[in-house]
């Protein structure tokens, strides 16, 4: 049976490198574990985490997928012109052009949902609205970190994201929001980031991650029922997860959707998952220009770095052929890649190396196009976000 870089080989010949790839055949494995793992409840795509038109259209097809996770309004706007009729935009905005754009536009504006944490954010989008718009739906955004509370010694675990942790700030948001003509709130938003994205990469994490978890399923339903009180009615939407923590998020009876996006290329960054097993389905290739010296191989371009703190986790990782890594002195570089290992004595100039990604869709906005491979046989080739002319981060 071939390798995977036998297969990427085969079916990119006469291909230019640098080029990116998606394995079809590991998207729908890990489109259908992903629906497995939610267990009935629908998942929403992160559009941060794909970055590529087709495959999003490809995943709302498909049973148990439902609605768009944006990471930028004008990103929201772009696919309800697309055709999308539920996007989430996942983090607060500020761009008032966006803004008014939204509240100018009746489909947009019944298709969109921005996400809030603070007044101030509505003050702006209500301004930039202006008189006459449509009505603006709100998601809020609660903090999904776990806070021990130990003294001296209390600590916080997770991100920094929303003010917005208690009921009682949940409540108050909310009642403040409602009072506010043309203000329509429709949920509320959770991402315990310190277990979705953070892998199982030791017993303190695991026993953090426990602790994380049991802290939200308390705190979710009290946020949930206290935002009700205050608004009177069900919420419409309670959103929860990521690809690292579908299961604990769907398995709470509050929580009415899920969000993914990683666990479809799967990168690097969730190799270190145990909810799940990875099957990387993303790749990008480069091609070998010189060999200049034994045990090394330099190819072409590279320099592919993902967002986050500046550490060796965020570099690209050569996996095909086996035995190459990085060079400790020039890491993945701008205009050439140095590669060292038992593996390199193999290559010789003109021979493709395989790479995955540390972060899903950021390598995406290095390529203008993607190939989609089954097998050995590329079935189509289709724009990225940066191929349709579109740049939101």
């Amino acid at each position: 049976m071939s390798t995977l870089g036998q297969r990427l080989d085969e079916a990119t010949r006469g291909l230019p490198a640098p080029l990116a790839v998606v394995d079809l055949d590991a998207l729908d494995a890990n489109a259908t574990d992903l629906v497995r793992r939610a267990c009935g409840v629908p998942i929403r795509v992160a559009s941060k985490s794909v970055r590529v038109r087709h495959v999003l259209d490809a995943m709302l097809a498909r049973p148990g997928f439902a609605g768009v996770m944006a990471f930028s309004l004008r990103e929201a706007l772009w696919l309800v012109e697309q055709g999308v009729t539920d996007v989430l935009v996942g983090y607060p905005t500020v761009d008032t052009g966006a803004l008014h754009d939204l509240a100018a536009d009746e489909r947009a504006a019944r298709a969109i949902t921005l996400m809030v944490d603070d007044v101030a954010q509505v003050v702006i989008a209500q301004r930039a609205a202006g008189p006459g718009a449509h009505p603006l739906r709100v998601c809020l955004d609660v903090d999904a970190s776990l806070r021990l509370d130990l003294g001296p010694l209390s600590t916080h675990i997770g991100v920094r994201r929303s003010p917005v942790h208690t009921p009682q700030q949940a409540a108050d948001l909310a009642r403040a929001l409602a009072d506010r003509d043309g203000i329509d709130v429709r949920g509320v938003m959770f991402y315990e980031a310190q277990v979705a994205g953070l892998p199982d990469s030791g017993p303190l994490i695991r026993a953090a991650k426990r602790a994380s978890v049991a802290d939200l399923a308390r705190r979710r339903s009290r946020v949930v029922d206290a935002v009700h009180q205050v608004l009177g009615r069900q919420l419409e939407l309670v959103n929860s997860g990521g690809s690292g923590s579908i299961e604990s998020s769907a398995a709470d009876p509050v929580v009415t959707e899920v969000t993914a996006g990683s666990g479809l290329f799967v990168p690097t960054l969730f190799d270190g998952y145990r909810a799940f097993a990875p099957r990387p389905a993303a790749f990008f290739g480069l091609d070998v220009v010189r060999v200049p010296a034994p045990g090394y191989a330099t190819a072409f371009g590279g320099g592919y770095v993902a967002s986050g703190p500046s550490s060796r986790s965020r570099l690209p990782r050569p996996v095909e052929p086996h035995g190459l890594a990085l060079t400790s002195r020039e890491g993945a570089g701008e205009v050439q890649t140095p590669l060292r290992g038992s593996g390199a004595d193999k290559l010789d100039v003109g021979d493709r190396v395989w790479f995955r990604h540390a972060k899903a869709g950021e390598v995406m906005e290095r390529f203008d196009a993607v190939h989609l491979v089954r097998g050995t046989v590329v079935e189509r080739t289709v724009p990225t976000y940066r191929g349709d002319g579109r740049t939101f981060g």
